[in-house]
């Protein structure tokens, strides 16, 4: 399914026209496979020829490069304490490592390698470090689990918010629903927001066709349920292109990201993205709250 409405597209622009599509990858629970998605999203995409730039914004436990097995020199907390020290030399591309596998290839912002270090990223910073990826087509964040102001700040910079869930049981709808509810109350239109639903053919009691009901609104994407795949790839350090080519999950991730490179190609031209975070968080957690 491509992205057919315009009014959902945030990008980052320069003058000579080429465009970066910001897309995040959010759960409100651990264990939905948010990070396999953004990964595999990615790696399809790059195969497709993009650039890619995929963004481990899951701070305190992310693991884009222990699942590619990557060995980076620097980390978002380095590249921050860089910026600080001199805005106007400072170039975050510098900062990446680079996944190759074949002819494969896409960059990764690491996460920070102590939890000292996460808790003093700064909003704005990422933000100005976004802002510098405009010769990518697609700038990927896999977010931590949780509405912090990073959080909110990505999420009103992107383009598309690709919610994962895997609705295996009551409580985990209830956290579908309530982490769904709570974008809808932050003002995140609806047709920005697209449900993905992992594991959803594997067996369970509750069925997505009563989920959608509930929620009100339709999954976006279905991914098939196939752990040994995943349990290969991960082991490998490789996409799930490489470690099972023919598995149903590798098509559904090539198909996710076709229906967004659809988009890509035919976007008009976009409007250059200005951000307030401080502002427009302050207003989200105020309305919230009534006041």
């Amino acid at each position: 399914m491509a992205v057919e409405n315009n009014n959902v597209k945030q990008s980052l622009s320069v003058a000579g026209g080429h465009s970066s599509i910001i897309m995040s990858i959010f759960s409100t629970s651990s264990g939905n496979g948010k990070t396999i998605t953004a990964i595999n999203l990615a790696a399809s995409l790059a195969k497709e020829g993009y650039d890619v730039c995929l963004m481990d914004l899951d701070l305190q436990f992310g693991d884009v490069v222990d699942y590619l097995k990557l060995s980076p020199k620097y980390t978002i907390a380095e590249a921050q304490k860089d910026f600080e020290t001199d805005p106007e030399e400072f170039d975050v591309r510098n900062y990446l490592t680079e996944y190759t596998h074949d002819d494969l290839h896409f960059s990764v912002m690491a996460p920070p390698k102590s939890i000292d270090d996460a808790y003093q990223i700064d909003v704005t910073v990422v933000e100005k470090m976004i802002q510098q990826l405009v010769d990518f087509d697609f700038i990927i964040l896999d977010l931590q689990a949780v509405f912090s102001a990073l959080n909110l700040a990505m999420l009103d910079i992107s383009a598309i918010i690709n919610y994962v869930g895997i609705i295996d049981f009551l409580p985990s709808v209830k956290n579908f629903k309530v982490g769904y509810d709570t974008l809808i109350r932050f003002e995140y239109e609806a047709n920005k927001i697209r449900l993905i639903e992992n594991r959803s053919n594997s067996q369970k009691l509750i069925k997505g066709d009563d989920v959608e009901r509930l929620i009100g609104e339709k999954f976006s994407h279905k991914l098939p349920n196939d752990f040994q795949s995943v349990n290969k790839s991960v082991n490998s350090g490789v996409p799930l292109m490489f470690a099972a080519p023919n598995s149903p999950l590798t098509k559904s991730f090539a198909e996710l990201a076709e229906s967004y490179s659809q988009h890509q190609d035919n976007a008009p031209p976009p409007e250059e993205v200005v951000v307030q975070p401080d502002k427009s968080i302050f207003s989200k957690v105020m309305g919230m709250l009534g006041w």
